[in-house]
Protein backbone atom coordinates (compact mmCIF):
# COMPACT_ATOMS: atom_id res chain seq x y z
CA UNK A 1 0.00 0.00 0.00
CA UNK A 2 3.38 2.55 0.76
CA UNK A 3 4.50 1.87 -2.59
CA UNK A 4 1.51 2.68 -4.26
CA UNK A 5 1.04 6.09 -2.43
CA UNK A 6 4.71 6.56 -3.55
CA UNK A 7 4.38 5.97 -6.79
CA UNK A 8 1.36 8.05 -7.34
CA UNK A 9 3.54 10.84 -5.20
CA UNK A 10 6.30 10.49 -7.70
CA UNK A 11 4.13 10.34 -10.97
CA UNK A 12 2.75 13.58 -9.59
CA UNK A 13 6.31 15.41 -9.21
CA UNK A 14 6.99 14.50 -13.01
CA UNK A 15 3.91 15.73 -14.41
CA UNK A 16 4.53 18.97 -12.02
CA UNK A 17 7.53 19.20 -13.44
CA UNK A 18 6.54 18.45 -17.18
CA UNK A 19 4.21 21.11 -16.71
CA UNK A 20 6.33 23.59 -15.17
CA UNK A 21 9.07 23.24 -18.77
CA UNK A 22 5.90 23.29 -20.73
CA UNK A 23 5.27 27.08 -18.91
CA UNK A 24 8.76 27.75 -18.99
CA UNK A 25 9.23 26.53 -22.83
CA UNK A 26 6.04 28.64 -23.81
CA UNK A 27 7.68 31.72 -22.05
CA UNK A 28 10.64 31.16 -23.77
CA UNK A 29 8.84 31.51 -27.31
CA UNK A 30 6.76 34.06 -26.33
CA UNK A 31 9.81 35.89 -25.17
CA UNK A 32 11.56 35.24 -28.36
CA UNK A 33 8.57 35.60 -30.75
CA UNK A 34 7.95 39.19 -29.06
CA UNK A 35 11.94 40.23 -29.64
CA UNK A 36 11.53 39.06 -33.44
CA UNK A 37 8.55 41.71 -33.13
CA UNK A 38 10.47 44.49 -32.39
CA UNK A 39 11.73 46.66 -35.59
CA UNK A 40 14.80 49.04 -36.01
CA UNK A 41 15.08 52.03 -38.61
CA UNK A 42 17.85 53.39 -39.57
CA UNK A 43 17.73 57.47 -41.34
CA UNK A 44 20.35 57.44 -44.04
CA UNK A 45 20.12 60.63 -46.42
CA UNK A 46 23.52 59.98 -47.54
CA UNK A 47 24.25 58.39 -51.36
CA UNK A 48 25.11 54.80 -52.41
CA UNK A 49 28.53 54.06 -50.55
CA UNK A 50 26.99 56.14 -47.67
CA UNK A 51 24.01 53.53 -47.58
CA UNK A 52 26.32 50.48 -48.12
CA UNK A 53 28.91 51.49 -45.33
CA UNK A 54 25.24 51.88 -42.80
CA UNK A 55 24.57 47.82 -43.34
CA UNK A 56 27.65 46.32 -40.68
CA UNK A 57 25.59 48.76 -38.17
CA UNK A 58 22.31 47.51 -39.23
CA UNK A 59 23.18 43.64 -39.28
CA UNK A 60 25.14 44.54 -35.22
CA UNK A 61 21.85 46.41 -33.94
CA UNK A 62 19.71 42.99 -35.05
CA UNK A 63 22.23 40.59 -33.69
CA UNK A 64 22.92 42.83 -30.28
CA UNK A 65 19.29 44.48 -29.23
CA UNK A 66 17.14 41.32 -30.30
CA UNK A 67 15.55 43.45 -33.82
CA UNK A 68 13.58 41.16 -35.79
CA UNK A 69 14.09 43.70 -38.75
CA UNK A 70 15.67 46.88 -39.76
CA UNK A 71 14.58 49.02 -42.23
CA UNK A 72 16.45 52.28 -43.65
CA UNK A 73 14.97 55.57 -44.86
CA UNK A 74 16.67 57.31 -47.17
CA UNK A 75 17.16 58.11 -51.04
CA UNK A 76 14.98 55.64 -53.13
CA UNK A 77 17.18 55.86 -55.55
CA UNK A 78 20.13 54.57 -53.30
CA UNK A 79 18.34 52.06 -51.45
CA UNK A 80 15.76 50.34 -53.00
CA UNK A 81 17.91 46.73 -54.37
CA UNK A 82 19.08 46.73 -50.45
CA UNK A 83 15.57 44.51 -49.10
CA UNK A 84 15.68 40.82 -50.36
CA UNK A 85 19.86 41.30 -50.77
CA UNK A 86 21.28 42.78 -47.44
CA UNK A 87 20.03 42.42 -43.74
CA UNK A 88 17.71 45.93 -44.76
CA UNK A 89 14.36 44.41 -44.57
CA UNK A 90 12.66 47.18 -45.67
CA UNK A 91 12.35 50.57 -47.33
CA UNK A 92 11.04 54.14 -47.07
CA UNK A 93 12.03 57.55 -49.58
CA UNK A 94 13.08 60.21 -47.27
CA UNK A 95 11.56 62.49 -49.84
CA UNK A 96 8.24 61.36 -49.45
CA UNK A 97 8.31 62.13 -45.90
CA UNK A 98 7.95 66.05 -44.27
CA UNK A 99 11.36 65.83 -42.39
CA UNK A 100 11.98 69.56 -42.71
CA UNK A 101 9.14 69.95 -39.43
CA UNK A 102 11.57 67.75 -37.46
CA UNK A 103 13.60 70.78 -37.68
CA UNK A 104 10.74 73.09 -35.98
CA UNK A 105 11.87 74.84 -32.61
CA UNK A 106 10.74 72.17 -29.74
CA UNK A 107 8.37 74.33 -28.13
CA UNK A 108 6.42 75.10 -31.75
CA UNK A 109 6.28 71.66 -32.61
CA UNK A 110 3.49 69.41 -32.23
CA UNK A 111 1.71 66.62 -34.32
CA UNK A 112 -1.84 65.69 -34.36
CA UNK A 113 -3.57 62.33 -34.40
CA UNK A 114 -3.29 60.05 -37.32
CA UNK A 115 -0.08 62.61 -38.30
CA UNK A 116 2.14 61.27 -41.13
CA UNK A 117 4.89 61.62 -38.98
CA UNK A 118 3.70 59.42 -36.66
CA UNK A 119 3.02 56.16 -38.82
CA UNK A 120 6.29 56.82 -40.62
CA UNK A 121 8.00 55.97 -36.97
CA UNK A 122 5.24 53.68 -35.77
CA UNK A 123 6.29 49.92 -34.50
CA UNK A 124 10.31 51.13 -34.23
CA UNK A 125 11.36 50.42 -30.96
CA UNK A 126 14.94 51.77 -32.16
CA UNK A 127 15.41 54.39 -34.55
CA UNK A 128 19.38 55.31 -35.51
CA UNK A 129 19.29 58.66 -37.61
CA UNK A 130 22.30 60.33 -39.15
CA UNK A 131 20.22 63.20 -39.16
CA UNK A 132 20.59 66.35 -36.79
CA UNK A 133 22.92 66.59 -34.06
CA UNK A 134 22.36 65.39 -30.46
CA UNK A 135 20.18 67.46 -27.71
CA UNK A 136 18.89 69.75 -30.93
CA UNK A 137 15.45 70.05 -31.50
CA UNK A 138 15.47 67.59 -34.61
CA UNK A 139 16.33 64.74 -32.01
CA UNK A 140 13.94 66.48 -29.42
CA UNK A 141 10.92 66.56 -31.90
CA UNK A 142 11.79 62.92 -33.66
CA UNK A 143 11.73 61.17 -30.04
CA UNK A 144 8.46 62.98 -29.42
CA UNK A 145 7.23 61.87 -32.79
CA UNK A 146 8.39 58.13 -32.36
CA UNK A 147 6.80 57.49 -28.75
CA UNK A 148 3.56 59.13 -29.67
CA UNK A 149 2.53 55.45 -30.88
CA UNK A 150 4.75 53.50 -28.83
CA UNK A 151 7.89 53.38 -26.88
CA UNK A 152 11.07 53.95 -28.94
CA UNK A 153 14.68 54.87 -28.54
CA UNK A 154 16.44 57.18 -30.62
CA UNK A 155 20.18 56.83 -31.26
CA UNK A 156 21.53 59.96 -33.23
CA UNK A 157 24.68 59.25 -35.28
CA UNK A 158 27.80 61.39 -36.81
CA UNK A 159 28.14 60.33 -40.42
CA UNK A 160 31.85 61.17 -40.70
CA UNK A 161 34.22 59.83 -38.43
CA UNK A 162 37.02 62.30 -36.81
CA UNK A 163 40.44 62.88 -37.72
CA UNK A 164 41.59 61.28 -35.14
CA UNK A 165 39.72 58.15 -35.59
CA UNK A 166 41.94 55.18 -35.51
CA UNK A 167 39.78 52.20 -37.89
CA UNK A 168 36.80 52.48 -40.28
CA UNK A 169 34.30 54.46 -40.37
CA UNK A 170 32.09 51.29 -39.95
CA UNK A 171 33.50 50.38 -36.43
CA UNK A 172 32.81 54.31 -35.55
CA UNK A 173 29.03 53.86 -36.48
CA UNK A 174 28.82 50.38 -34.33
CA UNK A 175 31.07 52.22 -31.25
CA UNK A 176 28.28 55.48 -31.24
CA UNK A 177 25.89 52.36 -31.26
CA UNK A 178 27.01 51.10 -28.43
CA UNK A 179 27.91 54.21 -26.21
CA UNK A 180 24.12 55.29 -26.88
CA UNK A 181 22.32 52.03 -26.90
CA UNK A 182 24.29 51.30 -23.15
CA UNK A 183 25.53 48.02 -24.09
CA UNK A 184 28.51 45.75 -22.88
CA UNK A 185 29.06 44.62 -26.32
CA UNK A 186 32.53 44.81 -27.41
CA UNK A 187 32.44 46.77 -31.12
CA UNK A 188 33.52 43.93 -33.48
CA UNK A 189 35.99 45.18 -36.93
CA UNK A 190 34.16 44.86 -40.00
CA UNK A 191 34.77 41.57 -41.09
CA UNK A 192 36.11 41.70 -45.09
CA UNK A 193 34.80 37.73 -45.66
CA UNK A 194 31.01 38.78 -45.37
CA UNK A 195 29.48 39.63 -48.58
CA UNK A 196 26.95 42.73 -47.49
CA UNK A 197 25.20 42.36 -50.29
CA UNK A 198 24.28 39.29 -52.20
CA UNK A 199 22.77 39.11 -55.89
CA UNK A 200 19.61 37.26 -56.90
CA UNK A 201 19.51 34.38 -59.47
CA UNK A 202 17.26 37.21 -61.37
CA UNK A 203 19.75 40.26 -60.97
CA UNK A 204 22.11 37.64 -62.59
CA UNK A 205 20.22 36.69 -65.16
CA UNK A 206 19.33 40.35 -65.78
CA UNK A 207 23.61 41.18 -65.85
CA UNK A 208 23.68 37.96 -68.18
CA UNK A 209 21.08 39.54 -70.68
CA UNK A 210 23.20 43.65 -70.66
CA UNK A 211 26.71 41.65 -71.57
CA UNK A 212 24.50 39.89 -74.79
CA UNK A 213 23.24 43.07 -75.79
CA UNK A 214 26.38 44.89 -75.82
CA UNK A 215 28.16 41.92 -77.76
CA UNK A 216 30.17 40.36 -75.12
CA UNK A 217 30.05 36.38 -74.50
CA UNK A 218 28.80 36.63 -70.67
CA UNK A 219 31.07 33.27 -70.45
CA UNK A 220 34.30 35.43 -70.43
CA UNK A 221 33.41 37.46 -67.15
CA UNK A 222 34.59 41.38 -68.26
CA UNK A 223 36.52 43.66 -66.73
CA UNK A 224 34.09 46.32 -65.67
CA UNK A 225 35.69 49.79 -65.19
CA UNK A 226 34.08 53.13 -63.87
CA UNK A 227 36.09 55.85 -64.40
CA UNK A 228 33.63 58.75 -62.76
CA UNK A 229 32.75 59.62 -59.49
CA UNK A 230 31.11 61.94 -57.29
CA UNK A 231 34.29 64.48 -57.29
CA UNK A 232 37.03 65.45 -60.10
CA UNK A 233 39.65 64.97 -57.07
CA UNK A 234 38.79 61.41 -56.22
CA UNK A 235 38.83 60.71 -60.23
CA UNK A 236 42.01 59.06 -61.38
CA UNK A 237 42.92 60.82 -65.39
CA UNK A 238 40.40 58.99 -67.70
CA UNK A 239 43.56 58.34 -69.98
CA UNK A 240 44.74 56.06 -67.25
CA UNK A 241 41.39 53.71 -67.34
CA UNK A 242 42.11 53.75 -71.59
CA UNK A 243 45.52 52.44 -70.99
CA UNK A 244 44.50 49.99 -68.64
CA UNK A 245 41.69 48.69 -70.90
CA UNK A 246 44.06 48.63 -73.79
CA UNK A 247 46.70 46.65 -71.96
CA UNK A 248 43.75 44.35 -70.46
CA UNK A 249 42.35 43.40 -73.61
CA UNK A 250 45.83 42.94 -74.89
CA UNK A 251 46.52 40.33 -72.51
CA UNK A 252 42.78 38.34 -74.07
CA UNK A 253 40.80 40.00 -71.10
CA UNK A 254 37.17 41.33 -72.38
CA UNK A 255 36.86 45.03 -70.46
CA UNK A 256 33.46 46.61 -70.26
CA UNK A 257 33.57 50.57 -69.57
CA UNK A 258 30.50 51.71 -67.07
CA UNK A 259 29.14 55.16 -67.18
CA UNK A 260 26.57 56.95 -64.49
CA UNK A 261 25.40 59.87 -64.28
CA UNK A 262 27.76 62.00 -63.52
CA UNK A 263 30.12 60.77 -66.31
CA UNK A 264 27.68 61.46 -68.82
CA UNK A 265 27.60 64.89 -67.21
CA UNK A 266 31.07 64.99 -66.93
CA UNK A 267 31.69 64.14 -70.40
CA UNK A 268 31.40 65.53 -73.52
CA UNK A 269 30.18 63.42 -76.35
CA UNK A 270 33.67 63.01 -78.17
CA UNK A 271 34.90 62.16 -75.11
CA UNK A 272 32.34 59.12 -74.42
CA UNK A 273 32.76 58.03 -78.16
CA UNK A 274 36.54 58.01 -77.59
CA UNK A 275 35.79 55.54 -74.75
CA UNK A 276 33.78 53.59 -76.94
CA UNK A 277 36.31 53.34 -79.32
CA UNK A 278 38.67 51.36 -76.50
CA UNK A 279 35.75 48.76 -74.99
CA UNK A 280 31.90 48.33 -75.03
CA UNK A 281 30.21 50.82 -73.01
CA UNK A 282 27.26 50.60 -70.78
CA UNK A 283 25.63 54.32 -69.56
CA UNK A 284 22.17 55.20 -67.88
CA UNK A 285 21.68 52.07 -66.35
CA UNK A 286 19.36 51.64 -63.20
CA UNK A 287 21.42 50.80 -60.07
CA UNK A 288 19.38 46.90 -60.25
CA UNK A 289 21.08 47.14 -63.62
CA UNK A 290 24.00 47.50 -62.56
CA UNK A 291 24.27 45.37 -59.88
CA UNK A 292 22.91 42.10 -62.20
CA UNK A 293 26.43 43.62 -64.36
CA UNK A 294 28.77 43.33 -61.67
CA UNK A 295 27.30 39.81 -60.72
CA UNK A 296 28.71 38.69 -63.85
CA UNK A 297 31.98 40.77 -63.69
CA UNK A 298 35.71 39.24 -63.44
CA UNK A 299 36.32 42.15 -62.08
CA UNK A 300 35.66 45.66 -61.37
CA UNK A 301 37.99 48.86 -61.62
CA UNK A 302 37.00 51.78 -60.26
CA UNK A 303 37.51 55.47 -57.72
CA UNK A 304 36.37 56.16 -54.27
CA UNK A 305 32.52 55.65 -55.52
CA UNK A 306 29.26 54.16 -54.61
CA UNK A 307 29.33 51.45 -57.34
CA UNK A 308 33.25 50.79 -55.84
CA UNK A 309 31.55 50.15 -52.79
CA UNK A 310 28.49 48.22 -54.30
CA UNK A 311 31.21 45.98 -56.35
CA UNK A 312 33.25 45.11 -53.05
CA UNK A 313 29.84 44.46 -51.32
CA UNK A 314 29.10 42.17 -53.31
CA UNK A 315 32.27 40.35 -53.30
CA UNK A 316 33.51 41.02 -56.80
CA UNK A 317 37.16 41.20 -56.98
CA UNK A 318 37.56 44.63 -56.78
CA UNK A 319 40.30 47.52 -57.17
CA UNK A 320 39.36 50.63 -55.89
CA UNK A 321 41.84 53.68 -56.75
CA UNK A 322 42.18 56.22 -53.74
CA UNK A 323 44.00 59.61 -53.44
CA UNK A 324 42.74 62.10 -51.40
CA UNK A 325 40.25 60.00 -49.63
CA UNK A 326 42.03 57.98 -46.44
CA UNK A 327 40.88 54.32 -47.68
CA UNK A 328 41.74 52.88 -44.34
CA UNK A 329 39.02 55.33 -42.72
CA UNK A 330 36.37 54.77 -46.19
CA UNK A 331 37.59 52.16 -47.82
CA UNK A 332 35.10 49.40 -49.90
CA UNK A 333 34.21 46.61 -47.12
CA UNK A 334 34.68 43.20 -49.13
CA UNK A 335 36.49 39.65 -49.23
CA UNK A 336 38.20 41.06 -52.70
CA UNK A 337 38.99 44.50 -52.24
CA UNK A 338 42.04 45.55 -53.44
CA UNK A 339 43.14 49.21 -52.26
CA UNK A 340 44.87 51.26 -54.23
CA UNK A 341 46.55 54.23 -52.82
CA UNK A 342 47.78 57.17 -55.29
CA UNK A 343 49.34 60.42 -54.84
CA UNK A 344 46.71 62.55 -54.55
CA UNK A 345 48.88 65.61 -56.54
CA UNK A 346 48.77 64.00 -59.40
CA UNK A 347 45.80 61.27 -59.49
CA UNK A 348 43.36 63.52 -60.94
CA UNK A 349 45.62 65.97 -63.42
CA UNK A 350 47.69 63.44 -66.00
CA UNK A 351 48.50 60.08 -66.76
CA UNK A 352 50.86 58.05 -64.96
CA UNK A 353 52.41 54.87 -66.43
CA UNK A 354 54.10 53.86 -63.37
CA UNK A 355 50.42 53.84 -61.86
CA UNK A 356 48.74 52.25 -64.87
CA UNK A 357 51.62 49.57 -64.51
CA UNK A 358 50.86 49.06 -60.90
CA UNK A 359 46.80 48.40 -61.82
CA UNK A 360 47.47 45.97 -64.63
CA UNK A 361 49.84 43.80 -62.50
CA UNK A 362 47.17 43.81 -59.80
CA UNK A 363 44.56 42.88 -62.14
CA UNK A 364 46.40 40.13 -63.86
CA UNK A 365 47.67 38.99 -60.25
Amino acid sequence: MLSEVWGDYILLVVRQKKHDDILELLREEGAEAARKAQRGLIIQPGAIGDCILTLPLAAFMKETLGLGAVDMLGHAEYIEFLPGRSCIDGISAIDSVDMHRLYAERQEFDVADRDPLISIFSGYAWIATFLGEPNSDFEHNLIYTANCSGSAEVMTLALKAPKDFAGHVTDFYTQQCIVQAGLSATPEQAQCADYLIKATHADVARGRELLKETGLDPAQRPVVIQPGGGGLKKCWHLDNFLAVSQTLKSRGLEVLFLLGPAELDRYSKSVIQKIGGVSPCLAELSLTQVLGLLSCANAFIGNDSGITHLAAGLGVRTFALFAPTDPSLYGPIGPNAVIIKNSARTFADKPSLRAQKRLVEAVLA
